[in-house]
């Protein structure tokens, strides 16, 4: 059995697909195994899934009017289930992620609070440090979605030198700054899997050509190669090893542009990409790409 997603398929939860209700607009309707294992007992409202690798799990539940505090309750249970071992990745679905909910803060900004409060109850003061990759985008479903991979191996997590850590985001973001790491890695047999989080236009802390999907496709694919290399990827994202790509867009229209650009500039032959209609945290943002990179060599 195993842990995965499933896009443009039916995904059976009882052995491990997870459908995250997102429209698939094109490619793959489901992506490679993330993590063989077998269900487990879970706690809290959390699915959870173990393995040799470690443990994987999903929770989801409505928020009703009060996001943050759902948020920081998911997460404190997520922590507690993980205690003990390495947060490798984090998936979030984020009901109306632009919309303003309750006491007029938009609801990226009150899922980012309710997060950031469980990271620091749960690890301390210098949580910062821990944080690993993430993705926070949007669903026009009701309910909020978390879903993580940790394990026993140590986590390497990485910084692009072209953006502010996004820990460390000024006020002007809202009252507590998102919580990841823009990419954690961890090496596996010598070889090394590579966690790459939602990346999009951002240059220091601030938005890049607002609404320009084409530009803003240009700085995203620049950040990815940034990342890449912060990582010990060199500049090829891993390539040659296996990958999976997930292309979020908040206009599917947008969706053959992209997929020709992509293809023609960032794929290579065995990769996997699926894209994905869905909004970005920011409302400015058009296009983010986050990438799953498995059994790549240090460059």
């Amino acid at each position: 059995m195993m842990f995965t997603f499933a896009f443009g398929v039916p995904a059976d939860e009882s052995k491990g697909s997870l459908g995250l209700g997102l429209p698939l607009l094109g490619g793959a309707p489901s992506e490679p195994v993330l993590w063989p294992a077998e269900p487990a007992a879970g706690e809290g409202g959390f699915s959870l899934w173990r393995g040799p690798g470690g443990i994987a799990g999903w929770a989801r539940a409505n928020p009703g009017n009060d996001l943050g505090s759902l948020t920081e309750r998911l997460y404190a249970e997520l922590l507690r289930q993980t205690r003990g071992l390495n947060l490798y990745r984090i998936w979030n679905c984020v009901p109306c992620i632009n919309g303003v909910g309750r006491g007029g803060l938009e609801n990226y900004r009150a899922f980012c609070r309710g997060r950031s409060l469980a990271f620091e109850a749960g690890l301390g003061g210098g949580f910062k440090s821990l944080l690993p990759a993430s993705t926070a985008i949007g669903t026009k479903n009701e309910e909020l979605t978390v879903a993580f991979l940790a394990g026993a191996r140590p986590a390497h997590h990485f910084e692009n030198p072209a953006q502010v850590p996004a820990y460390e985001y000024p006020p002007e973001h809202g009252p507590r700054p998102p919580s990841f790491a823009r990419a954690t890695v961890v090496e596996r047999g010598g070889k090394l899997d590579a966690f790459v989080s939602g990346t999009s236009a951002v240059v220091g802390h601030a938005t890049v050509a607002p609404h320009d999907t084409a530009a803003q496709l240009d700085c995203t694919l620049e950040n990815l190669r940034l990342v890449s290399r912060a990582c010990g990827l060199g500049d090829g994202l891993g390539a040659g090893a296996e990958r999976h790509f997930r292309v979020y867009l908040r206009n599917p229209q947008d969706y053959p542009a992209v997929e020709r650009a992509i293809r023609g500039r960032t794929l290579a032959p065995g990769d996997c990409v699926s894209y994905l209609g869905a909004d970005i945290c920011r409302s400015a943002l058009n296009v983010e790409v986050e990438v799953t990179v498995r059994g790549a060599v240090r460059t």
